[in-house]
Formats: structure tokens, C-alpha cells, sequence
């Protein structure tokens, strides 16, 4: 294969590398004159930028003694690497929780998220999170309290290492997703969390009536090495997007929502007021 720009699920192949590649206790450097490699080789593959064949992949796990399952996972990931955008179906079938998600999160020096129908994830209490939780049609019972937790330890990256940008509909601010206290609660964070000067919170009017951003919310990831992620949910799936041709879609999409969201102080003003009514 080769060398590309690295992607969501080259990187995802490449970590699953480097675990095999840990696990032998050989250097980068060891694997790669064994196989009769330049290290760099070894490198970009583990950056997820691709420059081998299938042939040199299984080459490489069979020194590292993997199992047939995980071969058979890793082969298959290094195949769809060179595919626009990777369609991940969570083993638990939970989202939120899914692994790369979470990792391309903390590793973003820039968020920008769009939320139509609910407070963005990020932004939502515990309390919050939990009747999101309970709420969902794929969450068994016992499964609401650990998903709860997983949920809320995201809010962590709230801190002043990355900017974040937050869109979110005066429809999902009015909607009482819990009783009246734990709604309230969750929009007076809100204004707590909007006068941090890496947090952005911009609210698109009901009197903005139609507008781009109808097709549902998303996320878009910039990293400081990494091309620009697109990150989708369905109630069950997840997608992620970065070619290029995709994200600048999505990128489009995000200047025509900032043409008709308030600023930050007027979007406050409109949480302040919502509060203030009940």
C-alpha cells in the first residue's frame, strides 16, 4: 500500500501494531532488521500512514507471535485503511464509549460540535447524563450505571489544552430532560462552563427557522499532526470521516450554523433568560 495520510483506522491498525510489537519486548529498531526494514517503515506504519503490503503486515505479526483472532482483526483493519471513512460497530453497542473516539478526543487541539435535540455531550452533569442514559433504546438496565460513569468522565477534557466550540439549538436547551431541578442544574453549568475562555457556547435561535445544520448534529476533531476528523453516532454505530472532500462538507456546513448563531454573550443572555422563566 502506498503511503498515505494518516487516518482514523490506519491509526487504529497501527496501535494495535505497537501493542503486538510491546508484548515481544523487541525495539522498533530489532523488528525492523529482522524483517529487513528500515525502521522509518516500522514507524509510518505505526502512525497509521500505511507503505506496506498485506503480504509484509502478516510478515510482521507473525514475529510478533499474535493470535489467529487478533491477525484476523488487524489484517482487516489494515485493508480498510485505505477506504474513505470507517463505519465502527461497538462490541458493547455503545458509542460513547467506543475506544477511538475517546482517544481521538483528548488528542484534538480542537472540537467543534453540533448539537440539534440534547446538551452536547461534553457539557452534560451527571444527572443529565444518566436520564440520557436510561432513555436509550440499546442500554440494558444494568448496564445505565457504568455507561453513566463512562459518559461522564469525557467532561474532563474541559480544560484549557484544546478549544472547544459547542452549537447547540434553543429547542435542546428548553427540552426538560429530567425533572425541573436536574434541567436547571444543567443550564446553569452551562454558563458556568461559557465564561472559560477556551469554551465557546453558541446558541442557534428557533427564530433562525431552517437552517444548515438540520441533517443532525456532529463532531469535527483538529489535531496539530492529524488530518480533520468527522465523528457521526447513530443509536448503535459510529462513523468516522476525514477525507478531505467529506470534512470540508462538514466544515462548510459549521460557517453557515456560525451565520446564524448568537455570540457568546447573547447566546448566555438566552440560557440566562430560559432559566429566568421557570
Amino acid at each position: 500500500m502506498p503511503k498515505r495520510e494518516s487516518s482514523v483506522v490506519g491509526r487504529e491498525f497501527g496501535n494495535g501494531v505497537r501493542t503486538a510489537i510491546e508484548r515481544t519486548g523487541l525495539t522498533q529498531r530489532r523488528l525492523a532488521e529482522l524483517l529487513g526494514w528500515q525502521e522509518a517503515k516500522i514507524s509510518d506504519l505505526l502512525a497509521g500512514k500505511g507503505g506496506v503490503t498485506k503480504e509484509e503486515v502478516i510478515a510482521l505479526l507473525a514475529y510478533c507471535r499474535t493470535t489467529a483472532e487478533e491477525r484476523g482483526r488487524l489484517v482487516a483493519l489494515f485493508l480498510e485503511s485505505g477506504e474513505k471513512g470507517w463505519l465502527q460497530f461497538p462490541e458493547d453497542g455503545v458509542p460513547d464509549q467506543v475506544h477511538t473516539f475517546i482517544e481521538h478526543e483528548k488528542k484534538a487541539k480542537k472540537i467543534i460540535a453540533w448539537s440539534p435535540t440534547l446538551v452536547p455531550g461534553v457539557l452534560q452533569i451527571p444527572e443529565y447524563v444518566q436520564v440520557v442514559t436510561e432513555a436509550s433504546p440499546v442500554i440494558e438496565a444494568d448496564d445505565v450505571p457504568a455507561v453513566t460513569a463512562a459518559r461522564s468522565v469525557r467532561a474532563k477534557i474541559l480544560d484549557g489544552s484544546r478549544q472547544f466550540v459547542f452549537y447547540v439549538h434553543e429547542f435542546a436547551l428548553r427540552l426538560q430532560v429530567g425533572g425541573l431541578e436536574v434541567w436547571r442544574e444543567q443550564l446553569a453549568h452551562l454558563l458556568r462552563v461559557s465564561v472559560r475562555t477556551y469554551v465557546s457556547i453558541r446558541v442557534i435561535p428557533a427564530s433562525a427557522g431552517m437552517h444548515a445544520g438540520t441533517s443532525g448534529g456532529f463532531y469535527v476533531m483538529e489535531f496539530p499532526k492529524y488530518p480533520t476528523v468527522v465523528y457521526l453516532e447513530t443509536l448503535n454505530r459510529c462513523l468516522f470521516l476525514d477525507d478531505a472532500e467529506t470534512v470540508k462538507v462538514y466544515e462548510t456546513t459549521l460557517k453557515h450554523l456560525a451565520a446564524v448563531a448568537l455570540d457568546d454573550a447573547e447566546s448566555r443572555a438566552v440560557i440566562d433568560s430560559i432559566l429566568e422563566g421557570h
